[in-house]
């Protein structure tokens, strides 16, 4: 039988054994060690040692603390967004969309606001792609649109108005003030404002620090998180809008 109650693992199995990091606004010295070892205290981690502290700048100091922790993991209660559409090659995405859209399937890319971090959006688009795989521009029928960095919301709106884009896709790697969820919020807002729900294009994030079930609480179809491959992208596309019956016609 599978466990369904596990525990950290260190040195030894279930050990409990955990290994954090974070900064505190102070400069190195003792006082500022105590301060680290006594919030790894009250986050659990007891006994904690302080295995790393460096000064961050003037008055910031970062830590690495290991130690132990007593909580348990219970796997049965753990939710995720499971992938509910069969992966694709990209010799069957490009013969469905030609067999059933009997059009380009239109895919407009950006990211906006302040982030200038185009990797995961060139990663996904960009024929190059990554990990081997090649991006959405080497699908011969889709035609894609890269906006590039820093792109305001009403740019992208009207770049999906005149690409008559079919899907949104934009990647957000900027947290600070969770200004990657301000962001999209933004985004879905405008989109429902600028277009009725049947020529709203489908509205995709990605980004590292995602939840990809805050999906329907920011507004968007669909969330990707880290690790996510342009043949994953392609085949949600083809799932959500042509076996979804989604696609606009020509």
């Amino acid at each position: 039988m599978t466990k369904t109650i596990v525990r950290p693992y260190g040195d030894t199995t279930g050990d409990g054994m955990v290994q954090v990091s974070f900064t505190l606004p102070v400069p190195r010295d003792k006082r500022a060690e105590g301060a680290a070892i006594q919030l790894a205290n009250r986050m659990g981690i007891e006994p904690a040692m302080l295995v790393h502290a460096k000064q961050m700048g003037d008055g910031f100091t970062f830590f690495v603390v290991y130690g132990r922790v007593n909580h348990l993991v219970d796997l049965s209660a753990v939710q995720v967004v499971e992938r509910d559409f069969p992966l694709l090659s990209a010799k069957e995405v490009n013969a469905v969309v030609k067999r059933r859209l009997r059009r380009k399937l239109a895919v407009v890319g950006a990211c906006i606001g302040t982030d200038a971090h185009t990797v995961g959006i060139d990663a996904i688009l960009n024929v190059k792609g990554i990990a081997g795989e090649k991006g959405l521009e080497y699908y011969r029928e889709l035609s894609v649109t890269n906006l590039g960095a820093q792109v305001s919301v009403p740019e992208l709106v009207e770049a999906a108005r005149v690409a008559r884009a079919d899907a949104v896709l934009v990647s957000q790697v900027v947290t600070q003030r969770d200004a990657h969820l301000h962001n999209t919020r933004e985004m879905s807002a405008a989109f429902r404002e600028a277009m009725p729900a049947g020529r709203r294009p489908l509205l995709i994030v990605g980004g590292p620090r995602f939840d990809e079930s805050q999906a329907t609480e920011l507004g968007v179809d669909r969330i990707f998180g880290r690790g996510t491959t342009p043949g994953e992208v392609a085949s949600y596309l083809v799932h959500a809008l042509i076996t979804g019956r989604k696609a606009k016609v020509a």
